[in-house]
C-alpha cells in the first residue's frame, strides 16, 4: 500500500525521539504515546486541507488524481482575458489531457445559453486553463468532469463547493465516462477532509473496495450526465438537473456489479 514505508519511518522517528527522551532521563517507565503527543514528537502537519481557500474564487474547482504512490488531490485552475478565443493550456499536461480541455470548452460553449454564458464571450476572450504543480507532468481523461465545471464557474462567476472533489471522463455530448484509480482517488478525498466526491455511475463498483469508515463519512454523487454534477459542485446555478445520489448509510457493503475493464493511466499530481 502506498506510503506504509513512510508511515514506518514516522514511527521510527517518535520511537527513537522518546528513547531520546528516556535516556536523558526526562520520561520514566512505560510510555503511552497519544495521538496528541504527534506534534511534539515529530513537528507540526506538513499538509494542510486547501480546497475550501483555493475555490472561493470562480474558476477553480478540486479535482483528483492517481500518483505512483497513491491517490492526490489537485486543482483545475481557470482565467480569462481580452483576447481572440485562444485556449492556453499549462501545468505539463499530457496529449489525453489536453483533448479533455478541449473538449470540455466545446462542451461548454455549445451549451452556452442554457447556462447563462453570452455566447459572444467565446469570441471576445482567451481562456487559460492551468493544472497546478506546473513541473509535475500530467495527464489522462479523468479531469474531464473538473474542467467543465471549472470552466463554467469562470464563465458564470459561480463559486464551486470546497467541500467536494471530482473524476470523470467528459464526452462532446455530456456523458460522464468511467476512470480508473477510484478507491485511491476516493481516500485522498477523504485525506483532505472533504465531503462529498463525484465519480462516474459506472464506477459505483468500485465504493465496494473502500474502508468502510470512509464510505460511512462521505457522500458520493453517481454521475452519468454532466447535469447531475452542476447542483453540488456550483450550487448557485439552477435548472441543470438532479444527481444520482448516494448517501452515506446507503452505501452498501458488498456490491454485486460487475466491475469493468476500464484502466486509466495513473496521472501524476502536484507533490512538493
Amino acid at each position: 500500500e502506498a506510503g506504509v514505508r513512510q508511515f514506518e519511518r514516522e514511527i521510527g522517528r517518535a520511537a527513537r525521539k522518546v528513547a531520546t527522551q528516556i535516556a536523558a532521563g526526562t520520561v520514566e517507565g512505560k510510555v503511552n504515546v497519544k495521538g496528541s503527543d504527534i506534534a511534539k514528537l515529530l513537528g507540526k502537519a506538513r499538509y494542510f486541507s486547501e480546497a475550501a481557500e483555493r475555490t472561493q474564487t470562480p474558476g477553480v474547482v478540486t479535482g483528483l488524481a492517481v500518483t505512483s504512490v497513491g491517490g492526490d488531490i489537485l486543482f483545475i485552475e481557470a482565467s480569462r482575458m481580452a483576447g481572440s478565443g485562444r485556449l492556453t493550456l499549462t501545468g505539463q499536461l499530457g496529449e489525453v489531457m489536453k483533448e479533455s480541455a478541449n473538449i470540455a470548452l466545446s462542451y461548454v460553449r455549445s451549451r452556452a445559453e442554457s447556462l447563462g454564458i453570452d455566447p459572444a464571450l467565446f469570441e471576445k476572450h482567451d481562456i487559460h486553463l492551468h493544472v497546478p504543480a506546473g513541473a509535475t507532468p500530467k495527464d489522462g481523461p479523468s479531469a474531464g468532469v473538473a474542467m467543465v465545471m471549472a470552466l463554467t464557474s469562470l464563465l458564470t462567476g459561480a463559486t464551486a463547493s470546497g467541500e467536494v472533489a471530482m473524476t470523470g471522463e467528459i464526452t462532446l455530448r455530456g456523458r460522464v465516462m468511467p476512470v480508473g484509480g477510484v478507491k485511491q482517488k476516493i481516500l485522498a478525498a477523504h485525506r483532505a477532509g472533504l465531503k462529498q466526491v463525484v465519480i462516474p455511475k459506472r464506477n459505483e463498483a468500485d465504493l465496494d473496495d473502500l474502508p468502510e469508515d470512509v464510505r460511512e463519512q462521505l457522500d458520493f454523487v453517481l454521475a452519468e450526465k454532466i447535469d447531475d454534477v452542476f447542483p453540488h459542485v456550483l450550487p448557485a446555478l439552477t435548472g441543470t438537473g438532479k444527481a444520482n445520489r448516494r448517501k452515506k448509510r446507503a452505501v452498501p457493503k458488498k456490491v454485486t456489479a460487475s466491475r469493468n475493464g476500464h484502466g486509466e493511466e495513473p496521472e501524476p499530481a502536484p507533490v512538493n
